[in-house]
């Protein structure tokens, strides 16, 4: 049974900076893709950044230059490290993965397990 389990979210003033962690369990594929994803109140789920097994990485437009993601394997942690918040970037932030076809992507539909998500909220 696959489990994600977010955490390191809280409340930050713009310009500062947060990392989140997602601890993963029962999750084997040699092949994968995990990613973070946000929700703001009244607006769809949408990808952050990803990453695969081969290590390559995508980022919404939103935060590149700004948010790195970032796996350790021995731990099975996934990280995003954000800098540079923005009051936008205020959202319910989840941890997902894929069933092991690891396409490289940030659409929600591509992605099989979910954790419970981790609030972020940037203050001006």
């Amino acid at each position: 049974q696959v489990q994600l389990v977010e955490s390191g979210g809280g409340s930050v003033q713009a310009g500062g900076s947060l990392r989140l962690s997602c601890a993963a369990s029962g999750y084997t594929y040699s092949r994968y893709c995990m990613g973070w994803f946000r929700q703001a109140p009244g607006k769809e789920r949408a990808g952050v950044a990803a990453i695969d097994s081969d290590g390559n990485r995508r980022y919404a437009d939103s935060v590149k230059g700004r948010f790195t993601i970032s796996q350790d394997l021995a731990k099975n942690t996934l990280y995003l490290q954000m800098n540079s918040l923005k009051p936008e970037d205020t959202a319910m932030y989840y941890c997902a993965a894929d069933a092991g076809a690891g396409w490289l992507s940030l659409h929600p539909a591509e992605f099989a397990y979910w954790g419970q998500g981790t609030q972020v909220t940037v203050s001006s």
